[in-house]
């Protein structure tokens, strides 16, 4: 009978590997600065300091980009609640504690660069914005389910939520500024989208080693969270809005969830040639399969038959797609 190792277990076997990792992760890094990205000369002050207070005009930024720019930022924002799952299933010393550190300090930078951005230009109201911020933040993020350290599944379920996420957050932000018009923009959101495809070969390959370690447990843990993904901005405010925005106009969907985001991980860690999987294994490798072929076969076509009904009732008002997403 297969036994499945305990958190504390895992991370020990894992270690080595993490150590390899982090040193990867921090040849292949470049460092940015923040400030650098931000086109300081187009801020003035708001009513507060004698200047004027924002007005939806003063916005370059179609509605579709906006949505967009705010979903990833306030995403970026909920970092202490990231910080604090990932640092209770992980550890804080040896090379475990080097990469949470480390991540969440890059993290960081991301929401810094993207609200001086918005702001600076005055691309969303700034007090809507803060008012969102306030509220997702103090709500935080809720995994989907809690475990115990006595055995590995929340370390598990934690290390492959996030190698997808980590690659799904890459495909929006890179889609993102693609979709906003401005160059500034653009090259912002190109710069975090790197960041983010360093972070996701992290927590991949951690992944990837623990399914040679305990592959039951694992495979568990992988089909779990694909069968349930979320993206981490469930719950923020206008998220569901936003959210269909943003998949009506590609810059994250449902095929690209599966064609770029799922499939590629899965690929990866060669899920479906295994031969290392006892009868409990197995189950989950076929519940696995079994959801990925519904999502290929009945959710993304169904998906992509309202969305083209829907952009075409666009078009009947004379509304095409580049018009919603080009600046106004």
């Amino acid at each position: 009978m297969a036994v499945y190792l305990n958190q504390a277990a895992l991370l020990f076997e894992l270690e080595e590997v993490a150590e390899r990792e982090v040193n990867r992760h921090l040849a292949m890094s470049k460092d940015w600065h923040p400030h650098d990205y931000v086109p300081w000369e187009d801020g003035r002050n708001f009513a507060a300091m004698g200047g004027v207070d924002w007005d939806p005009a003063q916005s370059k930024l179609s509605d579709v980009a906006k949505a967009a720019l705010v979903t990833n930022l306030l995403t970026e924002d909920n970092l202490p609640s990231y910080h604090n799952r990932i640092a209770g299933d992980l550890s804080p010393e040896g090379a475990w504690g080097t990469w949470v550190g480390r991540w969440t300090a890059e993290e960081a930078r991301h929401s810094t660069v993207m609200r001086d951005y918005l702001v600076v230009t005055r691309g969303v109201d700034p007090v809507a914005l803060e008012c969102d911020r306030m509220t997702h933040m103090t709500h935080g993020f809720q995994p989907l389910v809690r475990f115990s350290p006595d055995t590995g599944a929340g370390f598990l379920h934690t290390i492959a939520y996030v190698s997808f996420q980590e690659l799904a957050t890459r495909i929006s932000h890179r889609n993102t500024g693609a979709i906003c018009g401005d160059p500034v923009a653009e090259a912002i959101m190109q710069r975090l989208a790197l960041d983010e495809n360093l972070h996701m070969i992290f927590y991949r390959n951690i992944c990837g080693a623990a399914l040679d370690i305990d592959p039951d447990q694992t495979m568990e843990a992988i089909a779990n969270v694909v069968t349930n993904f979320q993206m981490p901005g469930v719950g923020m405010p206008n998220f569901r809005r936003n959210g269909v925005l943003m998949a009506k106009y590609g810059i994250y969907d449902l095929r690209q969830h599966y064609e770029d985001v799922l499939m590629p991980v899965v690929r990866k860690w060669h899920v479906f040639d295994r031969d290392d999987l006892s009868a409990r294994g197995e189950i989950a490798r076929d519940r696995l399969a079994a959801y990925l072929e519904d999502l290929e076969l009945v959710q993304i076509p169904r998906f992509e038959e309202h969305r083209d009904r829907s952009l075409a009732r666009d078009r009947a008002r004379g509304i095409d797609r580049a018009q919603a997403v080009s600046t106004v």
